[in-house]
């Protein structure tokens, strides 16, 4: 058990978000560690074309933050070389657009200091929420039950499956990143290649804990059809998943992917309608056909990608 609190080093990948960018390096500049340390922030700058490359030269002149750039290659990238180039023991992971609530540096250094020991890498992993003021019932859904999140399907918070690596807020012992080679830079989007990570991190030991104190607010619109090019993406990035790691096909639904019938574009189309009636009438869509809703896209992007392959 270490009996300090380990200097910590906070990535941010970023690609047109400066808006969102800029609240999320204020709520961090708002954290400390005991003692009044600040974290080190290292910003990654994926191709941004809003400003953000302007905005972050700037205040990386003025010593507010470290910036790195690069050309459009995802966030895979991105956060391998925030990793690479920050000094800190344990790496933070946000997203452009996950606003730190107050005490959140705290909540993740405390469980590295009580439960990180030499020898037995550890991850933690805090609770991304959004804004009450707009959350509708499938937003909650895609929180709490599984398809972006799953934080009430948490059944022991001392020891996660992986895949409950989200890296909106996680973090991670440094050490332990360089080891495993960071993030494979092969998924073309954001979507599993943090699950990839920590499936094989876990298998070298790695435990991975829940604190549900370390907080952040996704500010990020999110409407049921977008939600399902989302689906599509992570359906295509499990394509990739699958392939690398056969064992996991089911998992990943390769085999629901072959059970499907005729007559799917009308299902989803159905869902859709359902799933938009549902957002004006809380409660009326139960949650099995929200996850069917989610389903379906997802099972369509995995089928062309597997097709392709």
């Amino acid at each position: 058990m270490r009996d300090h609190y380990p200097p910590a080093s906070v990535v941010i990948p970023t690609h047109s978000r400066l808006r969102d960018l800029q609240r999320v390096v204020a709520a961090v500049e708002d954290q400390f560690a005991p003692g009044g340390r600040r974290p080190e922030l290292i910003v990654v700058d994926d191709g941004s074309s809003d400003g953000t490359g302007d905005w972050l030269r700037q205040e990386s002149g003025s010593g507010r933050l470290r910036a790195l750039s690069q050309s459009s290659a995802g966030p895979a990238v991105a956060r391998n070389r925030g990793a690479a180039a920050a000094t800190g023991e344990v790496l933070l992971f946000l997203g452009d657009d996950t606003v730190p609530e107050p005490g959140w540096l705290l909540a993740h250094l405390e469980e590295h200091r009580l439960h990180g020991v030499r020898h037995h890498p550890l991850a933690v992993v805090g609770y991304t929420g959004f804004p009450t003021a707009g959350e509708t019932p499938f937003l909650r859904f895609i929180n709490e039950y599984g398809p972006q999140f799953g934080y009430l399907l948490i059944e022991d918070a001392r020891r996660l499956p992986f895949n409950f690596f989200y890296t909106s807020n996680v973090s991670i012992d440094r050490a332990e990143m360089v080891r495993l080679g960071g993030f494979r830079e092969d998924f073309p989007a954001a979507a599993w290649e943090d699950i990839e990570f920590a499936y094989r991190a876990v298998r070298e030991g790695l435990s991975i804990r829940y604190q549900p104190q370390a907080r952040v607010t996704h500010h990020h619109r999110i409407h049921p059809r977008t939600f399902c090019r989302r689906q599509r993406t992570a359906g295509r990035s499990a394509a990739i998943f699958a392939r690398l790691h056969p064992e996991l096909a089911n998992f990943l639904g390769v085999d629901r992917v072959r059970a499907l019938r005729p007559g799917q574009p009308l299902l989803r189309g159905l869902l859709a309608l359902a799933v938009g009636l549902g957002e004006r009438v809380p409660g009326l869509v139960p949650p099995q056909f929200l996850q069917r809703f989610v389903d379906a896209s997802y099972l369509q992007g995995l089928a062309g990608a597997l097709q392709e392959m």
